[in-house]
């Protein structure tokens, strides 16, 4: 797996103030656009707000990683499985290098005649087997879930 982040440079925005704004591309020919928060108090370090931070982009890789799971081991269970969502919450270190210290992630599964017992094993097989960014961040995070099951 192989990823390129480059900064785009200084740019201006609303008069004086840099951008923080970079640009990954992956492996597999995608791009995204990270961004910095914008700094009133150190314009030269903020960005313009225009992307998401570098650290929510971690947090949706990791929700992208263990639904992908979630929904994956449901399919080959021959489960009826229609939708899935995850909403995480984090919070984070309050001094550098500011790791996360606890997410949370509430997952919302759709389905016909999907189980409870079987969402609860996809999410555990998903977090304590096959979810590399769930288990590497449950190195420095309390990692926590919850779900919800719908017919449909």
């Amino acid at each position: 797996m192989e990823c390129t982040v480059s900064w785009t440079g200084n740019s201006v925005n609303s008069g004086s103030r840099s951008r923080m704004k970079f640009i990954a591309e992956t492996g597999s020919g995608h791009t995204l656009v990270m961004d910095g928060a914008v700094d009133a108090d150190k314009p030269e370090n903020g960005g313009a707000n225009l992307a998401p931070r570098p650290m929510e982009t971690v947090l949706a890789g990791t929700g992208g990683c263990t639904a992908y799971d979630v929904v994956l081991i449901l399919k080959r269970g021959r489960h009826d499985v229609r939708g899935c969502s995850v909403k995480l919450s984090s919070e984070r270190a309050p001094a550098d290098p500011k790791v996360f210290t606890s997410i949370h992630m509430h997952f919302v599964v759709t389905g016909r005649g999907l189980t409870a017992s079987a969402v609860e094993r996809a999410i555990a097989l998903s977090h304590d087997k096959y979810c590399s960014a769930t288990i590497m961040l449950g190195k420095t995070a309390k990692i926590t879930t919850s779900f919800e099951l719908i017919e449909g």
